[in-house]
Parts: structure tokens; C-alpha cells; sequence
């Protein structure tokens, strides 16, 4: 396994950096990425990023909001938080395997004296409180997962910078962003750096790993800074389009929160938009293109849906879940 020490900290750059290490890099080796962002938000894939982030504290702060490849919640980054990326072949593996991903932090943490264990669907928590959220995308036979490690991130500030809908709360029996997360250094000795950790956790992949550090060359950085200014520094990438809507469904379901707006106009969905932190490879433009110019009602959706893997555009969903949300 190829490890790449990545320096930058600037979230547009780091967000290029994977998707071209993921793209563009020698397919026959597998990949592990450490790096950090300096104060950002970075949205799902599938989010609608206006809902999801308070736009008058990122702006007044000066914190950069940039959307990601793969799926799940929106996630606030600063320098108190590490990232680390594996990008793999999948050999067949089940799509959105995080425990898998996940085991070598868990494993570290525990081999500091820290209770740590994987939970839910993408979280590894301590006393319950999470300190790290998990995503992936795969695309041809590649996985890219990667996680955030809150080791003295500013609580405060997530809670700030976030609009956590209230369903996701209520799921949990929680109240509030700040009494579900954590961070690592509450449990380690006071002066325990985070570059101590850092140096723990690469000794704990390189005993368990034949972890071979390289460098990127100019023409590899070039490449990237053209991705960056192409893709991920550009408003449509980030925000994109907010469509007009008359009809609104939401529901918080095991595979994550699913929000439909529709534009219905004479009996027909004249627009249909899916959003929410589910995960998901699939286009699901592809998918959202199938409803235009059908009847919203069940002669109509059953058949247009029959034989469609709706997995592959949201991980668990299935069309009698789908057709109950938009009817109802």
C-alpha cells in the first residue's frame, strides 16, 4: 500500500488531491492519505448545501463550504480534526463496508487505552459520543472511504455551522450536535498532540501494512490545481442549482434522511430532485430523469420503477419505501 503524507490544507485542494489520486493514479495499487483542512464545511454528495449550513456564520467566518465526492451528512473540518483516506480495488466487497475501513482506527485508539468502536451505519464512537464519520464512493471497481478523526476540534463551531434537522436528533434521543460528538484528546494524557496521534496511528498501519511512503511529482500537483479550479472552487460544484418546487417529502429512514422536491404541474411531474446524507454510487440524475412526465400516483410509479436497482442510486432504498414518500 502506497501512503501519501499530503500537506495541504486548503479544501479545495485536498478534495482535487483524492479525486485524483482515486482517478488518475496507478489502479493495480491501493492508497492510504493522511491530511488535514483549515476550517471548512464539506457537504455530501447528494446534499442540498443552502439547507445544510448556516450561510451567515460561514461567511462572517471566513469558512470555505466545498461538496465531496461521496455521500452522507455534512461534516465541519478545522485543524483540530485529521482525515484519512484508503483508496482500494473493492474485490468484491459489499458496497458501503465501513466496519471493514474503519478497523485500523478503532484498533489504534484501543491499543492507547481508548475505548473506541465502530457504530451505526458510518460512525465509530467513544461512551457513545461520535468523533469520527465515515463515507465512500466507488466507481469501476475502486473504493475511495474516507473518515474525519475529531481529535481537539472546536465543538462549538460544528454546532454553530451546521443545521442538523431535527428528525436526526429525534432519531437518536438527542438534543443537540454538541452532546453526540467528541474528541479524542478528552481521553488522552493533557499534553498527547495531535501529532503524537498521528504518529501512533501511521505505527500502527505501518506494523500492519507494508505501507510505502511517496511524493507527487510537478505535473501530478499541476493536475490537481486544474481539478480544484475546474470543479471543487466553482459555486455550481458546491451549491448548484436550488430548484422550484411545490411539493416538499421528507423522512428520516434507516439508510439516512431523504428529502424529494417536486414540481408538479397538471397531473405530471414536470421536476423531481433527491437529496439527503444517504450514500450512493450510482448517477442518480439517471434515476430523477425516469419521473419526468409521469402521474404521481401508484398506476404510474409501480411499473416505471419495476426492475430498477434503487440501491445502486440510494444504498437501501427500495420502491415500495420510495413510492410511500412521494405519495404521502
Amino acid at each position: 500500500m502506497k501512503y501519501i503524507n499530503w500537506k495541504e490544507t486548503d479544501p479545495t485542494i485536498n478534495l482535487a488531491f483524492e479525486e485524483y489520486v482515486f482517478n488518475q493514479m496507478d489502479k493495480n495499487e491501493s492508497y492510504f492519505l493522511l491530511w488535514q483542512n483549515d476550517n471548512a464545511v464539506i457537504v455530501g454528495k447528494h446534499q442540498n448545501t443552502i439547507e445544510e449550513v448556516n450561510q451567515e456564520y460561514v461567511k462572517a467566518n471566513n469558512i470555505n463550504v466545498v461538496r465531496r465526492l461521496s455521500g452522507g451528512g455534512a461534516v465541519y473540518h478545522d485543524m483540530g480534526n485529521l482525515n484519512f483516506t484508503f483508496i482500494v480495488s473493492d474485490h468484491g466487497k459489499d458496497p458501503f463496508d465501513f466496519k471493514n475501513f474503519t478497523r485500523p482506527l478503532v484498533d489504534a485508539l484501543q491499543s492507547l487505552g481508548v475505548n473506541a468502536e465502530f457504530n451505526g451505519r458510518n460512525d465509530i464512537v467513544i461512551d457513545g459520543k461520535k468523533f469520527s464519520g465515515n463515507s465512500q464512493y466507488a466507481k469501476k471497481g475502486r473504493i475511495l472511504h474516507h473518515g474525519t478523526i475529531l481529535f481537539n476540534s472546536k465543538l462549538s463551531t460544528i454546532q454553530s455551522v451546521l443545521k442538523v434537522k431535527k428528525d436526526k436528533f429525534e432519531s437518536k434521543g438527542i438534543k443537540s450536535v454538541k452532546s453526540r460528538i467528541t474528541n479524542i484528546s478528552d481521553y488522552l494524557d493533557e499534553d498527547y498532540s495531535l501529532a503524537d496521534f498521528k504518529k501512533a496511528l501511521l505505527e500502527f498501519m505501518f506494523k500492519d501494512e507494508n505501507l510505502q511512503e511517496i511524493f507527487l511529482d510537478e505535473k501530478d500537483l499541476k493536475a490537481i490545481e486544474i481539478l480544484r479550479d475546474e470543479k471543487y472552487a466553482t459555486w455550481e460544484w458546491n451549491y448548484g442549482r436550488s430548484p422550484e418546487y411545490n411539493l416538499r417529502k421528507e423522512r428520516k429512514c434507516d439508510f439516512g434522511l431523504i428529502t424529494i422536491l417536486l414540481q408538479v404541474e397538471k397531473e405530471n411531474i414536470q421536476e423531481i430532485r433527491f437529496f439527503g446524507d444517504y450514500f450512493g454510487n450510482a448517477d442518480i440524475q439517471e434515476l430523477e430523469a425516469l419521473f419526468v412526465g409521469s402521474k404521481p400516483n401508484e398506476e404510474a410509479l409501480i411499473p416505471l420503477l419495476e426492475g430498477i436497482e434503487l440501491g445502486n442510486y440510494i444504498n437501501g432504498l427500495d420502491s415500495k419505501t420510495l413510492i410511500d414518500l412521494i405519495l404521502y
